[in-house]
C-alpha cells in the first residue's frame, strides 16, 4: 500500500460546501483568495497534497467547524492567469478522518488526519464484482430529478466508467443537500454508497417529502 504509507498526516484542507471529491476522480478548482493562494504555493513546494472537506454550518463564518471525513488530493495540473489566480486541477487519493486540527500562524486551515478507517480506498477493484445493473434504477430516478431541477448533463460520459467512477461522479455532480453529499463520501463500500444513493433519491422524487434529509 505504498499510495496509503506515502500520504502525510499533517495537510492543508480547503473547505468548500456542496463539495465533496472521492478517490480516482478529478475536479478543477478556481482559485483566488490570498489564504488558498498561499495554500497552493506552499503545497506545490511539497507534496502537492491538500485535503478537501465540508465546513458544517456552524461555529465562526471565518472559521466553520468543520466535517469529520474529507479526501486528501494530489494537485496534478497547475496554472496561474494573468490576474494572479490559479486554476488547477485535484485528483481524489484516499478519503481521510480528523484527528484535530493544528493551530498555526498560516492564513489557511491544517489538519492532522488519519486514512486507517478508508484504508480500502487503496484498492478500489470490488467494483468489478458490482453489475452496472444494479444502478440503473438510480440513473432513471436521477434523469428525473436532474430534469425537475433543470440541471443538465452528458449521460453519454458515464459510458465508459466502470460503477465506482459513475456513482462517485454522480454524487459529485447531484444537487443534494451538504449533509447528504456528506453521508454518500462517508460510505465504506460501494454497496453501501449505493442504497444510501437510492434512499436520499426517493426523498426527492416523492412529492409528500421533497424537502426532507436523511439521516
Amino acid at each position: 500500500m505504498d499510495k496509503f504509507n506515502n500520504l502525510p498526516s499533517k495537510i492543508p484542507v480547503f473547505p468548500l460546501s456542496n463539495f465533496i471529491v472521492f478517490p480516482e476522480t478529478t475536479v478543477p478548482l478556481n482559485i483566488f483568495e490570498p489564504r488558498y493562494i498561499q495554500m497552493i504555493d506552499d503545497s506545490m513546494s511539497s507534496e502537492r497534497i491538500i485535503g478537501m472537506i465540508q465546513p458544517k454550518r456552524t461555529g465562526s463564518l471565518k472559521i466553520p467547524e468543520l466535517f469529520d471525513v474529507g479526501c486528501a488530493c494530489r494537485i496534478v495540473s497547475f496554472n496561474e492567469t494573468e490576474d494572479g489566480r490559479y486554476i488547477i486541477i485535484l485528483k481524489g487519493i484516499n478519503r481521510f478522518k480528523t484527528i484535530r486540527e493544528i493551530n498555526n500562524t498560516k492564513l489557511y486551515r491544517e489538519l492532522m488526519v488519519d486514512y486507517n478507517f478508508y484504508k480500502n480506498d487503496d484498492n478500489l477493484n470490488d467494483d468489478n464484482k458490482f453489475e452496472f445493473s444494479k444502478i440503473k434504477e438510480i440513473l432513471n430516478e436521477l434523469k428525473i430529478l436532474f430534469e425537475k431541477r433543470g440541471y443538465q448533463i452528458n449521460w453519454k460520459d458515464l459510458d465508459n466508467q466502470n460503477v465506482y467512477q459513475t456513482l462517485s461522479a454522480l454524487s459529485m455532480a447531484s444537487p443534494f443537500s451538504i449533509l447528504e453529499k456528506q453521508i454518500l463520501l462517508e460510505t465504506k463500500t460501494l454497496s453501501e454508497r449505493k442504497n444510501k444513493f437510492e434512499e436520499i433519491l426517493k426523498t426527492y422524487n416523492s412529492d409528500f417529502s421533497i424537502n426532507k434529509t436523511v439521516q
